[in-house]
């Protein structure tokens, strides 16, 4: 034997896998959400016209309705003008309804296209799925929020100047995280298209346009304005509001509270029906 062989029978071959019971991935895997992150993030980006300009376009439509319907003879709500007081509201709804729109689609898409596999055979646990699908969601509706502030603020006759930055963006990511989690359990729920569609159509619309975007719940009824205090949505508004015109209808604690508590009971049920694999899994 030369003393080649003899170094190469010297040295032990590299085992190609891991030994069986010997941990990989280590507490969370990081690489892997990002991956599905930012597929998620390119399928969007892939079509931004209709998924982050054409809602930017379709909100700002409701502006100048509303401004010139509503707004004339130097009208004021909660003591500011009418276009001040309706635009943080439509900012609001157009992120809410977007990251309600992007994560209720990525599951509800891989049963109908027979590609859920895609999600749930990666080594991914069932809460790096979720905080990559809610991250995602929120990513869109902060950047259709975003497309919106920029039209607004060379639109003529409102100003959306930051007075409370933090507000903004606290509420802003409350009031995208509560319609992305709804979002999820949707597309887990859901069997085909028409069934989103529906939650769309019968609750996030309803539950958006009848939270005082367009009016100041003080000037409704006792049972009406009890009736909105008890829409979520409502506080994500309002808070949002105050972020831009430092004036509100509610209270913008009791909002922050009730938001950071749905937001944790709807992650929380995500996260079980996903770990579960209920309507997910054979």
């Amino acid at each position: 034997m030369n003393d080649q062989s003899k170094i190469a029978a010297s040295v032990p071959a590299a085992a190609p896998f891991h030994e069986p019971g010997v941990m990989v991935i280590r507490n969370v895997n990081w690489a892997g959400t990002r991956a599905l992150y930012a597929k998620e993030v390119r399928r969007f980006m892939k079509v931004q016209l209709q998924t982050i300009w054409a809602p930017a376009v379709t909100t700002l439509m409701f502006l100048v309705i509303f401004t010139l319907a509503l707004g004339g003879a130097g009208r004021q709500v909660l003591g500011v003008p009418f276009a001040d007081f309706i635009a943080p509201g439509l900012i609001i709804m157009g992120m809410m309804n977007n990251a309600f729109a992007n994560s209720s689609f990525s599951l509800l898409a891989g049963k109908m296209q027979g590609t859920l596999v895609d999600y749930l055979m990666p080594p991914l646990s069932s809460s790096e799925l979720l905080l990559a699908l809610v991250g995602a969601a929120v990513t869109r509706a902060f950047a259709v929020g975003l497309a919106l502030w920029c039209a607004m603020a060379l639109w003529p006759g409102v100003h959306v100047t930051p007075a409370h930055p933090w507000a903004i963006l606290w509420f802003g990511l409350m009031g995208a995280g509560l319609t992305a989690f709804i979002g999820v359990l949707t597309s887990i729920w859901a069997d085909k298209f028409d069934h989103a569609a529906a939650i769309t159509n019968f609750v996030i619309g309803p539950m958006t346009l009848l939270s005082g975007t367009f009016y100041s719940i003080d000037r409704l009824a006792p049972v009406f304005r009890a009736i909105s205090h008890a829409n979520p949505f409502f506080y994500a508004i309002s808070g949002f509001r105050y972020g831009f015109v430092a004036a509100t209808d509610g209270d913008v604690v009791v909002g922050s509270i009730v938001l950071l508590a749905l937001n944790i009971g709807l992650g929380l049920l995500c996260y079980a029906l996903l770990k579960k694999g209920w309507k997910l899994k054979a």
